[in-house]
């Protein structure tokens, strides 16, 4: 089955596009173990997409233009925590967090700035964004309208993976049935209102960094992936209407064999669930294709110039897996936000990989590999295995009601932990190989008095807009959220007129809640 290639080696021989024996499983095809597409990176390399934002709008506009400039393909937004949780900058609770972990976003007005001057119908943008997910869609929608770009022009991905926050992340609103009914809205929503969007990034990468095994990871991803399809069917949809723009989130560790075998398996995986459980007819609607961004929790605030061989090991992990897009963490992440220049050396990271290496020159290199065909083979094994314990008990959300998967993957971190104490797992600088005396480092700090900004912002905004025009298309979204209507149509409206982030997620907390965790142990 080898193919032609226009590629050469260093020494003058062509490689081949394809390797493998005449009859086997080709890539592009049917389970897509060997990846999605055909011809994966010979025909142009993985998106390279940094997550950034930090500060204000302005702040992260300017990273933002900096990493376009350096040869970012796609941008990634970071929100801080009470954008995450669904509050305004100015509230109580927001207090000491505004701008810390990501940039501050309260109403349309922070968006417009954080994408001022970026073409919208040029740039890819993701939106690490759960519980409010399909608030900030719309806001960018909205920025984008404004720009003249329509919303069949845009194309991105929300995380909207609300799921996987009960279970290891913890930045959750409201109650599972009533969040799932809001990704469910939002999937209808985007299928006639912005149909090249990815509607959800259903993510494993918060449960690999709580702790999870690779094994854990993929299953309990896939078994959320399985919970929003059913509960999307169930809400009347067709699965080839929105399962083609489902797409997942994993992490790159350094255990760089065993990330290709996950990553294989796991598309075959769910290749089979769409086809055979959900009766998909299109070949889109079985692919699963993937973000990856390299293992944070194994980076390390010791010797952190060591993260950047850590960092090309976990990308280079995840290109042999077939990723279609990639974030590269910065060496100083363990440490702080990372600076311009430690940004810049986690881009170029995947640069030396896609244009000073040969692994686009070629599809699937570990195809045919004793080792990673072997690992495939027993982490799809023993993955089917821990889906099937999820669903034992009635659905996903019922198991993680139980706190089955919260469970499980903190015994694992509470393994990994025992292991690095007693030196069985080495970390490098950390348990072995360490120095006397750590180099001085200068780390990126946020302007506390980002949080007053943001307040007076805020209060300008009140002053000037059209208050009982607000609370009027407020009603109209509580109602909607009280009934059977699509409520992404009214909160549009509402976010047009300049409500702010924290009170449309009101509005909805008002009527479905807030959900309250079960102790587990």
């Amino acid at each position: 089955m080898n193919e032609r290639s226009e590629r050469l080696t260093e020494s003058g021989f062509p490689i081949a596009s394809v390797y493998g024996p005449e009859g086997g499983e080709r890539p592009g095809e049917y389970p897509f173990t060997r990846g999605v597409y055909p011809t994966m990176y010979t025909s142009r390399p993985w998106t390279m997409r940094q997550y950034a934002g930090f500060g204000t709008a302005a702040e992260s506009n300017a990273r933002y233009h900096q990493l376009l400039g350096a040869g970012t393909m796609g941008l990634s937004v970071a929100f801080d925590l009470p954008t995450q949780m669904g509050y305004d900058s100015d509230e109580p609770i927001a207090y000491g967090e505004v701008g810390k972990v990501g940039v501050a976003i309260d109403s349309i007005e922070d968006m417009r700035v954080l994408f001022r001057d970026i073409p919208l119908d040029k740039v890819s943008t993701s939106m690490t964004i759960n519980a409010p997910g399909s608030v900030l869609l719309l806001l960018y929608q909205l920025v984008a309208e404004e720009q003249g770009v329509p919303g069949d022009k845009l194309n991105g991905t929300i995380q909207n993976d609300i799921l996987k926050e009960y279970i290891a992340r913890g930045t959750y609103i409201f109650p599972p049935k009533p969040s799932l009914r809001l990704v469910a809205d939002t999937f209808a929503y985007c299928r006639a209102e912005i149909p090249k969007w990815n509607t959800i990034s259903i993510s494993g990468y918060h449960m690999a960094e709580a702790g999870a095994t690779p094994v854990q990871e993929i299953a309990f991803t896939l078994a959320d992936g399985i919970e929003y399809v059913r509960t999307a069917v169930a809400a009347g949809l067709n699965v080839d209407d929105f399962a083609p723009r489902l797409s997942f989130f994993f992490v790159a560790r350094t255990t760089l064999l065993e990330e290709v075998a996950k990553f294989r398996a796991a598309r075959r995986i769910w290749a089979k669930v769409m086809r055979e459980e959900f009766g998909a007819k299109d070949p889109k609607s079985w692919m699963l294709r993937f973000h990856t961004q390299t293992a944070g929790v194994q980076l390390t605030a010791q010797q952190p110039e060591v993260n950047l061989v850590r960092v090309a090991v976990q990308g280079l992990g995840a290109v042999l897996g077939g990723t279609q897009s990639l974030h590269t963490n910065s060496y100083d992440e363990a440490i702080a936000l990372p600076t311009e220049k430690a940004a810049r050396l986690a881009l170029r990271t995947q640069q030396v990989l896609a244009y000073e290496t040969d692994l686009t020159a070629t599809v699937d290199p570990f195809a045919g590999s004793y080792v990673v065909e072997a690992m495939t083979d027993e982490i799809e094994r023993e993955a089917q295995a821990l889906i099937k314990r999820v669903f034992e008990y009635g659905s996903a959300v019922d198991a993680i009601e139980a706190g089955f998967q919260k469970r499980e993957i903190e015994s694992s971190a509470y393994r990994t932990a025992l292991e690095v104490d007693s030196g069985e797992r080495v970390v490098v600088g950390v348990n072995r190989f360490t120095v006397d005396v750590e180099e001085p480092y200068e780390p990126l700090r946020v302007d506390p008095s980002i949080g007053q900004a943001q307040a007076a912002r805020l209060a300008a905004l009140r002053a000037e807009r059209d208050n009982p025009a607000v609370e009027a298309a407020l009603d109209k979204l509580r109602a909607a959220a009280m009934g059977s209507e699509n409520v992404l149509y009214p909160m549009r409206e509402a976010l047009r007129l300049r409500a702010t982030v924290g009170e449309v997620c009101h509005t909805l907390r008002k009527v479905w809640g807030v959900y309250q965790p079960r102790e587990t142990f």
